[in-house]
């Protein structure tokens, strides 16, 4: 596998400790979001066609394949379970097939449900020190030990299945709630997904939230009579804004040359085949 070009930051003010569900990670009505529901994964289209939403299991393989071109330079998002580094954004060790930070709450959160499901797994030892060190970039109690356990852990179905569980409760469902509520296909879902994985929903200015109330500036999601085309560009113009307030985020070819690709096609339905570019390298959907 090529080196991974893993994003130097995540989930900011996002969950420590407290477990929040999808929508209590919505968009506020204050900040002008529609309160995400639950709607089929199939959306009303023009002239009554069905569109198919990014909860579609095929729609899903397709996101997970373009997150993982962004965060570890491959399409082979299932073999990232046992991924797990320190990137010296500030946020611990991040790891998994999402990133998930042991600074940020989000690891403390899985592997707290890896061990409801399989008490005194390989990484349940490893709780207490998870706990000191939420919060701060700290390795107190983990180290090399704990990342040899978590590559072990890796192995095991059930720490898989908390991982899928765990991205979708926190990241993925609530994206995809809200663009239905925007009514938006599944082009749009995607482009928050992304946002939502690389920013989180927290209340500093650059988190999810923050970046569609930006977008909401310039144009109106079809749910409030503006045009999707206009409004996915509008979110974009927003995340790109989001990302170059940190350093870190100077690259921003994840948006321009992968989801305005897919715009520029008026390909809203996120159909394939796909061609984007990453960081340079190009990766193909057929």
């Amino acid at each position: 596998m090529d080196t991974p070009h893993r994003r130097p930051t995540s989930r900011r003010a996002l969950l420590t400790g407290t477990l929040l569900g999808a929508a209590a990670l919505a968009v506020p009505a204050a900040a002008g979001a529609v309160t995400p529901s639950a709607p089929p994964a199939t959306a009303p289209g023009r002239a009554g066609v069905r569109r198919v939403n990014l909860d579609d299991p095929a729609k899903k393989e397709i996101a997970m394949k373009l997150v993982s071109s962004a965060e570890n330079s491959s399409l082979d998002w299932k073999a990232q379970y046992g991924y797990i580094e320190d990137i010296d954004d500030g946020r611990g060790y991040t790891a998994g097939i999402i990133g998930f930070c042991s600074g940020t709450g989000d690891m403390l959160d899985l592997v707290e449900l890896y061990d409801r499901r399989k008490p005194g797994n390989v990484l349940s030892r490893y709780l207490p020190a998870l706990r000191r060190v939420d919060g701060t970039d700290s390795h107190s109690g983990l180290g090399s030990a704990f990342e040899r356990a978590w590559r072990t852990a890796a192995g095991d179905r059930v720490f898989q299945q908390a991982q899928n569980d765990e991205r979708d409760r926190v990241y993925f469902n609530p994206a995809v709630g809200q663009g239905k509520s925007d009514g938006i296909g599944a082009l749009g879902q995607f482009a928050y997904y992304d946002a939502i994985v690389m920013h989180g929903d927290g209340s500093d200015s650059t988190s999810f939230r923050n970046i569609r109330k930006r977008a909401l500036r310039s144009a109106k999601p079809p749910v409030q009579g503006g045009d999707e085309a206009a409004w996915i560009g509008a979110f974009l113009d927003a995340r790109v804004w989001a990302m170059k307030q940190e350093e870190a985020h100077s690259d921003t070819s994840r948006v321009d040359t992968a989801q305005r690709v897919f715009l520029k096609k008026r390909n809203l339905d996120l159909d394939t085949p796909l061609d984007w570019k990453v960081y340079g390298d190009s990766y193909h959907i057929g």
